[in-house]
Formats: structure tokens, sequence, C-alpha cells
């Protein structure tokens, strides 16, 4: 099983090369006005659609779950070297877990983490945390 995603971009070279970065995997169709993305782990297909315009909203965000620190930290390496990282949280607690992450904003917008989760917890946010600080909170990471 495979989660679907068409996203529309106003600079497809841009956002396939974010997309590429974030999912460390080249698209498999590229054409004037359009790329896809086909990738196992995760399992994806991402269809990027050129548009004059876009309207990105505002109180979503977007998420890559993996099994390990390690494997964020692959994320983290792989995007600081596209210079695509927005901010990284080692063991905060946000939306009822405790996780590390990284973020990373594409062309449009659209907020995206790349998260592991260490462990569930009864508190939504925690005094320490980032994530859903009030300077975060326009960006909806996970604000009610």
């Amino acid at each position: 099983m495979k989660t679907h995603l068409n996203l529309a971009t106003s600079d497809l070279e841009k956002s396939v090369a974010f997309y590429s970065a974030l999912l460390g995997a080249k698209p498999a169709k590229v054409l004037p006005d359009y790329a896809l993305f086909i990738t196992e782990q995760p399992g994806l297909e991402l269809a990027l659609d050129l548009r004059a315009s876009v309207d990105v909203g505002s109180d979503a965000h977007y998420g890559v779950y993996v099994e390990t620190v390690a494997d964020v930290d692959t994320a983290i390496a792989r995007l600081e070297a596209a210079d695509l990282v927005a901010s990284i949280e080692r063991e905060e607690t946000c939306c009822y877990a405790n996780q590390s992450k990284v973020w990373a904003i594409d062309p449009e917008g659209r907020r995206w983490e790349v998260y592991t989760v260490h462990e569930d917890t009864d508190e939504k946010i925690d005094a320490e945390t980032s994530c859903c600080s009030s300077e975060q909170a326009d960006r909806s990471c996970c604000v009610a």
C-alpha cells in the first residue's frame, strides 16, 4: 500500500530539488509541467503539478515517520547538505509523544517533518518544547 499525494507548485525545479532531498530519492518521471516520485520507504507516490499560482493552507503540516533516531540523523544530514533544515528537535514532547525530528519547508511554504517517536506521553507539550511554542504556532505544528 502506498499513499498518493498531488501537490501544486509554482516552481517545479525547486520543488523537485526539495522533495529529492526530503525523500532521499529522484523522481521517476519529470516533464515540463509534472514530476512523479515513487518511493518504497515511505510508501508514497508524490505528484507535483506546475501551476501559475498555489494556495497553501496554513493549518496543516506533513510528516514522514522513520523507525530510529539514526534515520532522523540521516534525514538531517541529507537536508543540511541541501540547505533545507528549518529546525531540529531532540527528545521534545509534542503532540502527546516524546519525539526527535527535523523540519523543512517546501518552496510553497508547506512544513514537513521527518520524525521518530521515543514514547507516548500524557502531555501534549512540555515547557521546553519548541514544536508547539507560540512562535511555531503560526506554522501549524500540532496546535489544535
